[in-house]
């Protein structure tokens, strides 16, 4: 089951009080600091995430099972580590981009 997490919103200025994720090639906001939970987003050339993403942006759902939500699914990034409580991976759905997170 999905939960709603937050939204991904592209840019094409670096947003305030964002940090730069060097593994990405991507500036970023925290979106949990956000009353509408929204994730700004300004990709530097050469980043790896999809076009998709970089163009259009997502949306982030939490899954309980990572390995279970992707079965069948066209993944378009991932699964990615971040770190020992967090595992993403990116899919494409309805023509956009969908991030699912499982967080330990």
């Amino acid at each position: 089951m999905r939960t709603f997490n937050h939204v991904g919103i592209v840019t094409d200025t670096i947003p305030t009080g964002a940090v730069y994720n060097e593994g990405l090639s991507v500036w970023l906001t925290d979106f949990s600091k956000s009353p509408n939970k929204i994730e700004f987003l300004k990709f530097e050339p050469g980043s790896c995430m999809p076009e998709l993403v970089q163009k259009q942006g997502h949306i982030a759902y939490t899954v309980s099972s990572l390995e279970e939500e992707l079965k069948g699914k066209k993944v378009i990034f991932g699964p990615a580590v971040c770190d020992e409580h967090l595992t993403i991976a990116f899919i494409e759905e309805e023509g956009i981009s969908i991030e699912l997170m499982e967080i330990k």
